[in-house]
This record gives C-alpha cells, sequence and structure tokens, in this order.
C-alpha cells in the first residue's frame, strides 16, 4: 500500500495505475476509521482495479462550535487497517496541502436546495464545506468511481448533484449503512460516548424503524409519525434536532403519493450528535 501526503505524488502514481488500463476506486474519509468505512473500500474493491482512501479531517465543514479538536485521529492505526483491507494508496493530505491560500480565501462549491434542509439547516455551511472538499479530492484523484455510506443519505444526494452539475465523469456509489449488533450505525463519533449513553443509542435506528413499519403498513400521517418519534426520542434522554420524512431523492417533504419515503433522524446523547436514516416503500 502506498501512501501519499502530496497531491503531485498521487497524480503521477495513479497516472501509471491508468497506463496499465487500471479503473480507480475512491473512498474519501475523515480517518477514525470502523468497519463501515472498510465495508466501502471493500465495494470499492469489487467495483475497481486499484483503490484510493483519503484521510482528511476537513476544517471548512465544522461549525464555530463543533468537534473539529476532539475529532477522532488515529492515522497509524487506519492505516493497518486500510492495508489489511486491501486498499491500494492512501493519500493524507495536510490542510496546508488543501486550503494553501487558508479557509477564508478558498474558492467553495455550493449546492442549492439539497443543503438546506435536515442537517444542512441544523449545520450552516457544513455541507458547503462538504462539497468544496469532496470536489477538491475530486480533482486530485480524478476516480472512476466513488463510493460513499447511504448514513450519510443526504450527502450522498448532494454529491450525486454536484458531480451531475458540473459534469464530473465520476460514477458515485452508495453502500449500504453498516450497523452494529443492536442496530447503531456505525460511526467515528460513537467513542465518544460512554456507557449509559451507548446503551441508549440503538433507540434512535429503532424509532426510525418503528415509522418505517407504520408508512409500509399504510399510515400517511406523516406529521404524527415525527411528533411522536422526537417525544419517544426525548424520553430515552435525547436532545432531537429533527425526525423528517421525506422523498429521497430530493429531499422534499413526502406526501401520500410518493411511492419511496426515506425517515431522518438526528439528536444528540450528550455532546455527541448521531444522524441515521431508513428509506422505506411505502404500502
Amino acid at each position: 500500500m502506498d501512501t501519499f501526503d502530496q497531491s503531485d505524488g498521487l497524480r503521477e502514481h495513479l497516472h501509471s495505475e491508468r497506463a496499465l488500463g487500471k479503473r480507480v476506486g475512491f473512498v474519501p474519509t475523515m480517518g477514525g476509521l470502523h468497519e463501515g468505512h472498510l465495508a466501502l473500500v471493500q465495494h470499492a474493491l469489487s467495483l475497481t482495479d486499484t483503490v484510493v482512501v483519503s484521510i482528511f479531517v476537513n476544517p471548512l465543514q465544522f461549525g464555530a462550535n463543533e468537534d473539529l479538536d476532539a475529532y477522532p485521529r488515529r492515522l497509524a492505526a487506519d492505516l493497518t487497517l486500510l492495508e489489511e483491507a486491501g486498499a491500494h494508496a492512501v493519500f493524507t493530505p495536510s490542510s496546508d496541502v488543501m486550503y494553501p491560500d487558508g479557509l477564508a480565501a478558498q474558492t467553495k462549491v455550493l449546492v442549492p436546495e439539497l443543503t438546506n434542509v435536515l442537517c444542512g439547516a441544523s449545520r450552516p455551511g457544513h455541507f458547503d464545506g462538504v462539497s468544496t472538499v469532496v470536489c477538491k479530492l475530486f480533482n486530485m484523484v480524478a476516480p472512476d468511481i466513488a463510493v460513499f455510506g447511504q448514513k450519510d443519505l443526504q450527502q450522498l444526494l448532494i454529491i450525486r448533484r454536484m458531480v451531475a452539475d458540473l459534469a464530473l465523469p465520476i460514477v458515485v456509489v452508495g453502500h449500504p449503512t453498516t450497523r452494529d449488533t443492536d442496530g447503531l450505525a456505525m460511526s467515528s463519533r460513537n467513542t465518544y460516548l460512554d456507557d449509559v449513553q451507548r446503551a441508549i443509542a440503538p433507540l434512535l435506528f429503532q424509532t426510525l424503524s418503528e415509522i418505517a413499519t407504520a408508512v409500509r403498513d399504510g399510515s400517511r400521517e406523516y406529521v404524527a409519525l415525527e411528533k411522536r418519534a422526537l417525544s419517544t426520542l426525548e424520553g430515552a434522554g435525547f436532545d432531537p434536532d429533527y425526525v423528517e420524512i421525506r422523498r429521497p431523492y430530493d429531499l422534499a417533504k413526502a406526501t401520500a403519493t410518493d411511492k419511496e419515503v426515506a425517515i431522518f433522524g438526528a439528536a444528540r446523547l450528550g455532546e455527541t450528535r448521531l444522524i441515521d436514516n431508513v428509506v422505506v416503500a411505502a404500502g
């Protein structure tokens, strides 16, 4: 496995790989890797010939009071996991490489509409930072295929829209959410949870799944289902941000005529913000 911290060296390496007829897969991460990330790598390996993983904690997507300084950083362990998983190359740029003129001077890539709701409403500017860094990484890696987890479904839709709008020659592939045995979606931030919070955390997925069951069984009382879910989460000790039922392709509010809906939820347990979603066919 080759490791690069400068884009020029990475580009030269990938030019050689392409000259051999290899298709390039890409998995962008912020490190703190877990089985969910490794599943994305395995998916990319199944689709392409050489897989690049980036590790970069992107300051542009963190708000002033968010957890940039505390975000898990364990590069040595991450590199070991990636080598064992079969990744071919890892890109570990610094902020100076990604933003040589500083964050304030950085040109930004803004995706309208999809970024104004759900986590975009709660975290202003977050998705502008995501789309900007992913666009830069796409230009550095120039992958044929990029793999993203469906746990961050809103992010996945935003990246797909960006790729389509900017005519980038990249196929963006979603991979199903990887869950622990109790249903909790795997996340680097799960390490923030203490034992009591970790025992409560799976209730987020359970609550969204209960809504999905009701929708599958024919309920279209979406507002009532959302309110009931918020009450359930509050009663369990969460500080809910939102529970919303929306269309899974454009994030518009779901209506009774939609054939498929996505139930999105975000809530805090202590200082830890958890997100999840469930997509369901409306019966």
